[in-house]
């Protein structure tokens, strides 16, 4: 099925004319969609904690933060760009109580609403507009001119005026620039999770480790190792980004070519097929929604022990010792 694709020319911007947007959380989305859309002439408030680093740069930036509550009442689009793991608490305590009917509840990943825990009340219809790229991204094209592409979806597919204002919101912070593609709630919440769990995070940090620990336990140098498996990561990755498959291998080597083509399916092979489907199964069960939501009710200790352990592999103590020596990379160090 081909996607349904929306550009400058499908959004009005005059529909949020007489509108305020309450944008809850000044993080990375929360940063850039709030400015972009007072730079289109939109009326914002912004939903951010006293006394937090975001709070202090939404004010650097020209706002006067209140609290969620506060934002939620005075929001005609309600948008909550918190973290996922505390927005079922936040909206049901602060967001909720203060929405009416009319109201149009958004957000930027589906994961509470397709999960069940941000449900709207009777009369408030829920709109998902998504930028395909990190905030600060969704900022700078903004600026250039141009527009990170975006992803927008209803909880009532037959909401014409909430698909209407959905698109304006879109155009106000770029995205019709580059395109918004419509989907639904179950299709941006499960291709999002399984893509970073498989892919993007998951499989990729995996692979480089398992990768580096194989030359290095051969008595290959460490060095060597975070050189060709992390760090030239980023150039092949580059002409994927420019070109697809195709472009990345007609600008490697014809042995790198060959390699790829002969070795890669030893590396990613039916085991690694079939490991990838019962991931998927479990996000469209919501066994990983339940997990995720449970350990944070447990304090995340669990999470926490091995967010701190994985910053002590030796792949990361090599390359903030490599890093520091590249002056041309802006290193960054958690």
């Amino acid at each position: 099925m081909t996607a349904k694709i929306y550009y400058d020319n499908d959004a009005d911007l005059a529909r949020l004319k007489d509108k305020t947007i309450a944008i809850l959380g000044y993080g990375s989305q929360g940063h850039a969609q709030a400015q972009n859309l007072r730079d289109s002439g939109c009326n914002v408030v912004v939903g951010q904690r006293p006394g937090s680093a975001n709070y202090d740069l939404a004010v650097s930036h020209g706002f006067e933060p209140v609290s969620a509550a506060e934002a939620s009442k005075q929001g005609d689009l309600v948008n909550i760009l918190l973290p996922d793991e505390v927005q079922g608490d936040i909206y049901r305590e602060h967001i909720k109580p203060h929405l009416v009917p009319g109201n149009l509840l958004m957000c930027s990943h589906g994961f509470n609403v397709h999960f069940g825990q941000v449900e709207p009340p009777e009369g408030v219809t829920c709109l998902l507009v998504a930028p395909k790229g990190p905030g600060h991204l969704v900022r700078s094209e903004f600026e250039r001119g141009g527009g990170v592409p975006s992803l927008i979806a209803l909880s009532d597919e037959t909401d014409e005026e909430a698909r209407a204002l959905g698109l304006a919101y879109s155009k106000g912070i770029g995205g019709t620039r580059g395109g918004v593609i419509e989907t639904t709630f179950a299709e941006e919440t499960e291709t999002d999770l399984f893509g970073e769990q498989a892919v993007l995070c998951g499989g990729v940090s995996e692979l480089v480790k398992a990768a580096f620990e194989t030359l290095v336990d051969a008595g290959y140098q460490p060095e060597m190792a975070y050189f060709e498996c992390m760090h030239e990561l980023k150039l092949i990755v580059d002409l994927f980004y420019q070109g697809g498959l195709g472009y990345m291998r007609y600008s490697v080597s014809n042995t790198a070519e060959y390699g790829d083509y002969t070795r890669g399916p030893r590396i990613i092979n039916d085991d690694t097929r079939a490991e990838m489907k019962k991931i998927l199964q479990e996000v469209q069960a919501g066994h990983f929604a339940r997990d995720w939501i449970l350990e944070n009710r447990a304090g995340a200790a669990s999470f926490k022990a091995t967010r701190r352990m994985q910053r002590e592999h030796p792949i990361e103590e090599v390359g903030r010792r490599l890093r520091r020596l590249m002056t041309w990379i802006d290193s960054k160090e958690v």
